[in-house]
């Protein structure tokens, strides 16, 4: 099959068919255009070259297996496709409003900006839940909405109501009035100086994750300018004018594979892509807006930092985490809990896997909670698992649902 620039619809390949997309696919990619023929031995390949390599890589061992470093932090080895007895867990959004010297840290900062763009403060916080409970990974304390913030949207975080962008003048949907590419780190700069104090404060133990929000979700904010329950307005872009959104899709993945670069640059060892609204999406549209743009970035950023552990997580497309994981290049993909973990590790391929407990069992707690964690434990014990949330732990959580949590995986 011949290399094609983007991505087609899984079920038809055919040389007419790639002819017939309208409009013609945006070159976000330079993989093959997968089809239903392919994805199994993408499949194989995944799990028979491509974890064996990262195995050596992550468990520094040479494919004889002799040791050659130190011990591996448990979240790499894990990534590097090992199944521990005791899986390392963290939970997205575990630095946050739930805990009580956040938000005394968050009244410091004055403004939830602020508290972004102040490296100490962000550093501050980002270790917060790692003193309290001793996760296995710190994710940086950013936001997904940083990077438009940094190509010239207009941002602000309204109390009450959340995140609240504008175009800058010149009008709605008018990519020329946002800033040139070299500009970017005039505003996110203090990001990357985030990281670099975190990759020195951390404990050794613990895995530092950068992340960014995947350009599908991103522009579900630029076309809102707000968070929607449908995600309609991008909805509506894509059917009004597709190629002017091929376009936002592509600047936003371009600057997206920078922003991510300068932070593994500054001391991130792992990186992370939220699709949060890849549900929203037809299963067509999954293709063009969500796999091929991580495909697009993760290529990207392997030509540069070629071992770079890349956790991926499509939200809300579970039937489409078969295609993701053969063409997206991703290490690992993180679950929601909507997702059957028994079909997820056949779906994945034996790539690992992260997730996926409900984040509302850390506001009920009790023994819930505790059968739930055990159950996901059982199901994927012998299989390279990372514990998490199946999306952000919320603010109305209790601190003491996570010691419950963490007593329940550790023992």
């Amino acid at each position: 099959m011949q290399a094609q620039t983007g991505l087609v619809a899984a079920a038809d390949c055919t040389p007419m068919a790639r002819k017939q997309q309208n409009p013609p696919l945006l070159p976000l990619c330079r993989y093959p255009a997968p089809c239903a023929k392919t994805v199994d031995k993408a499949v194989r390949q995944a799990r028979d070259t491509i974890i064996p390599a990262f195995h050596c890589a992550y468990n520094n061992t040479n494919p004889c297996g002799e040791h050659h470093g130190p011990p591996m932090k448990k979240l790499l080895s894990v990534l590097a496709g090992n199944a521990l007895t005791t899986p390392p867990v963290w939970l997205m959004r575990q630095a946050g409003r739930y805990l009580p010297e956040y938000k005394a840290t968050r009244k410091e900062a004055g403004s939830f900006l602020d508290l972004c763009y102040t490296p100490e403060l962000a550093e501050e916080v980002t270790l917060q839940p790692i003193r309290r409970y001793g996760f296995d990974a710190a994710i940086l304390f950013a936001d997904i909405l940083l990077v438009p913030h940094g190509m010239g949207m207009r941002l602000e975080f309204v109390e009450g109501t959340g995140p609240v962008m504008r175009w800058p003048e010149g009008g709605e949907r008018d990519l020329t009035a946002l800033k040139p590419m070299d500009e970017l780190d005039d505003t996110v700069g203090p990001v990357y100086q985030t990281v670099a104090r975190l990759s020195r404060s951390l404990p050794a133990e613990t895995t530092l994750i950068g992340f960014a929000g995947a350009p599908w979700t991103v522009a579900t904010y630029m076309a809102a300018g707000r968070g929607t329950p449908d995600q309609a307005p991008a909805r509506r872009w894509i059917l009004e004018d597709p190629e002017g959104f091929d376009a936002l899709i592509a600047r936003i993945a371009t600057a997206t594979i920078h922003y991510l670069s300068r932070q593994v640059d500054a001391g991130a060892e792992v990186v992370m892509l939220f699709d949060s609204w890849a549900g929203s999406l037809t299963p067509p549209q999954v293709e063009r807006y969500v796999i091929a743009p991580a495909a697009t970035i993760i290529e990207a950023l392997r030509e540069k930092h070629h071992n770079l552990p890349i956790i991926g997580f499509p939200k809300g497309a579970a039937t489409m985490i078969p295609l993701f994981t053969a063409a997206t290049g991703a290490n690992a993909i993180a679950l929601d809990h909507h997702v059957p973990l028994d079909w997820a590790k056949l779906a994945a391929a034996g790539k690992p896997l992260m997730g996926n407990l409900d984040p509302l069992h850390m506001v009920v707690g009790g023994d819930t909670l505790k059968q739930e964690a055990r159950r996901i434990l059982e199901v994927m014990e012998g299989y390279p698992h990372i514990f998490n949330l199946g999306h952000g732990i919320t603010p109305d959580a209790d601190p003491r649902h996570v010691d419950e949590l963490l007593e329940t995986i550790r023992g």
